[in-house]
């Protein structure tokens, strides 16, 4: 480096030139360690030790330790950072990289779940340096550990299909139907499937896998084909002029009208269509929250709302429905007005999602981010990060904080900002959102500040109440709360104690001891269920004895092949447990049918093993009856669906018997 280049592209020579060797901490650490090698400096040597013995790979210089050894370092810092496993940006990124680290873990014969163990050693070699590391050492685990094993089964049999193709392969490049099919089938990463080729000297036919891919859309968007609607997107210049913060009633000029996106100049009674208007107070569905409902009038003329969505590039809002009577014309000046109740409940909901998620954040880990969410007149629904199941003191932690947020009553305020003023106080923002130059923070007291474009309760005491109704999974590292608030939250309250009732009725009992009353229920079938065991049992036993007098002698073995009424199949075996140890040297074959489906068992003595197989046996009967099974050489079982074939089958074991004694 010799000159400093200024904004005018004036070059100004430096007091020192230097060179600029590019040389990270890693490289530093080498020169003064005196090694070649980065990998070989105390850092990564005492990584690549661990991940040696985790890994239970003798040779020090294998190159995938030191893939290891470098990918959990980057992993554990992206985790302490709030990355979590996903299949998105820096979570993509993050799962990638796992995975990676997986595979080259698997190349070393290791197929157990080690990745994870890799961080303690990390925080003993970087702990002092960076303390968050220790801080969160524990969740770090928890989420490498989930990872791992979520993509444990993908890696053993996507590799085992990939070694298969890739024996069979003629020329060096692997056929994108393969690519495509790992993909599709295993969900076996193309990144990986890359990996995997270049290791191998070979390429990827990336042209084929495009084509499969593109095959695969057409199918789904056939698959998915429907009649044209009043949804079809339409293009038109310009920003409809949003009033609805302030309002819910406005006067505004029809600029626009579409019939199955066709432009009109008319619509009549019973016509559906869009209204396109120059100013409006209808909220068009974005960030989650749905459209409005509602009405636009003009003298005997309405049109009813169903719902408002963006149109084009988004600034225009489209407001979808029917006409309920005359005529609506372009040009026409009209009143607007949104459905207030519809409006009010979906604004209580929306507030009720961002108190969620700050609640989230302090139960669960700064880890949590939003990802998704869906807030309308009777429910909420709000996505986001996390890596395991949310345990029921969890919730109820969680919804304990936000109402008692709730009770706070604290005023809901919003400002516009600049991104970068907004970032500063503390907004949270969703990662990969496109924000303009302009947004709008919404605060609720110190608890939850965020940028937010939907409409939203006066205070959080408009609230009233939240209650989360479920929470599962619906993705990898994805979780889903569901909940109802406001008037919505009573009414899920009052189902639930009606409920309670009903059953503390049909109970007998007082809805304080109902809990009591269902497991003394409980037990008490289950007692049932082992005397019903126990009657079977002697059941069975019965029938066996009355059995073994059946059985004929084929070659000095006995043989006997039998249907039973009303067993199941546990009663079959322990019959033919039975049947074994009267009979001695014996084959059996017993059958059930009930339902519409036929059970069968079959049981060869030790003795006669050697050259009869109970699997081969019950794979011929089960054969008559439409089935399939198989089995240990001593004991074997199938099912079947052609229950008046099970005579048949019964008859062929006699001739089976014969054939091999006589064999």
């Amino acid at each position: 480096m010799q000159y400093n280049r200024d904004a005018e592209g004036n070059m100004t020579p430096l007091p020192r030139p230097s060179v600029d060797t590019g040389m990270g901490l890693e490289r530093l650490a080498a020169v003064l360690q005196h090694v070649h090698n980065n990998y070989e400096i105390d850092l990564f040597s005492n990584l690549v030790t661990a991940a040696a013995e985790i890994t239970g790979c003798a040779n020090r210089e294998e190159k995938s330790l030191r893939v290891i050894a470098d990918h959990i370092r980057s992993c554990a810092f992206l985790v302490v950072d709030g990355v979590t496993p996903g299949n998105e940006g820096r979570g993509y990124v993050l799962r990638r990289i796992i995975r990676r680290a997986i595979r080259h873990g698997y190349r070393l014969g290791c197929k157990e779940t080690f990745f994870f163990r890799l961080v303690e050693p990390l925080a003993k070699e970087m702990g002092q340096a960076f303390p968050e590391l220790v801080k969160a050492k524990a969740q770090v685990k928890r989420i490498l550990k989930l990872e791992e094993e979520r993509f444990a089964e993908t890696l053993e049999q996507g590799m085992k299909i990939l070694d298969q193709d890739i024996a069979a392969l003629k020329g060096e490049q692997i056929p994108g139907e393969t690519v495509f099919r790992l993909y599709d089938t295993y969900g076996f990463p193309v990144d990986l499937t890359a990996d995997i080729a270049r290791e191998r000297n070979l390429i990827l036919d990336m042209a084929g896998y495009e084509h499969e891919m593109e095959a695969q859309k057409q199918r789904a968007r056939a698959a998915s084909q429907f009649g044209a609607d009043q949804t079809v997107q339409v293009t038109l210049e310009g920003e409809t002029d949003f009033t609805g913060y302030d309002r819910l009633k406005d006067e505004a000029t029809v600029i626009a009208l579409y019939q199955k996106g066709e432009s009109v100049e008319t619509l009549k009674e019973g016509d559906e269509g869009m209204v396109i208007l120059d100013r409006t107070p209808f909220y068009a569905e974005s960030g989650g929250q749905v459209g409005d409902k509602g009405i636009i009038t003009v003298g005997d003329c309405i049109f009813d709302v169903a719902d408002t969505r963006k149109q084009g590039g988004g600034g225009i809002f489209g407001h979808i429905g029917r006409m309920q009577g005359g005529e609506l014309h372009l040009g026409d000046t009209v009143n607007a007005e949104v459905d207030e109740e519809n409006r009010r409940a979906t604004a209580i909901h929306h507030s009720a999602t961002h108190l969620l998620h700050a609640a989230l954040r302090q139960v669960l880990g700064d880890h949590v981010a939003q990802k998704g969410s869906l807030v309308d007149g009777a429910r909420f629904r709000f996505d986001f990060s996390h890596f395991e199941p949310v345990s029921r003191e969890q919730l109820q932690m969680i919804e304990a904080l936000v109402n008692a947020q709730i009770r706070e009553n604290y005023m809901v305020e919003t400002r516009l900002m600049s991104l970068e003023d907004a970032e500063d106080s503390g907004a949270m923002a969703l990662f990969g959102e496109k924000y303009g130059d302009q947004v709008r923070v919404l605060r609720m007291g110190d608890f939850s500040t965020e940028l937010c474009g939907g409409t939203h309760t006066k205070a959080v005491g408009d609230i009233g109440l939240i209650k989360i109704t479920a929470e599962t999974g619906i993705a990898s590292g994805v979780r889903r709360i569901e909940g109802v608030a406001g008037g919505h939250a009573l009414q899920w309250i009052k189902a639930g104690e009606d409920r309670l009732y009903r059953i503390a009725e049909q109970l007998k009992a007082s809805r304080e001891d109902v809990d009591e009353k269902a497991a003394q229920l409980v037990e008490r079938n289950r007692s049932l269920e082992k005397e019903l065991e126990q009657l079977k049992g002697k059941l069975a036993s019965a029938a066996g004895s009355g059995l073994a007098g059946s059985a004929i002698e084929i070659g000095g073995v006995k043989v006997l092949a039998a249907a039973l009424e009303g067993v199941d199949p546990k009663s079959l075996r322990d019959t033919m447990d039975q049947l074994k140890n009267k009979l001695g040297s014996a084959v059996i074959v017993l059958g059930t049918a009930k339902d519409g489906k036929v059970s069968l068992v079959a049981g060869v003595t030790a003795d006669q093993t050697g050259y009869m197989k109970a699997g081969d046996l019950i794979r011929e009967v089960a054969a008559k009856v439409g089935g399939k099974g198989g089995g240990r050489p001593d004991m074997a079982q199938a099912g079947g669906n052609q229950p008046d074939a099970l005579p048949e089958a019964l008859a062929l074991v006699k001739d089976w018997v014969q054939e091999k004694v006589a064999g």
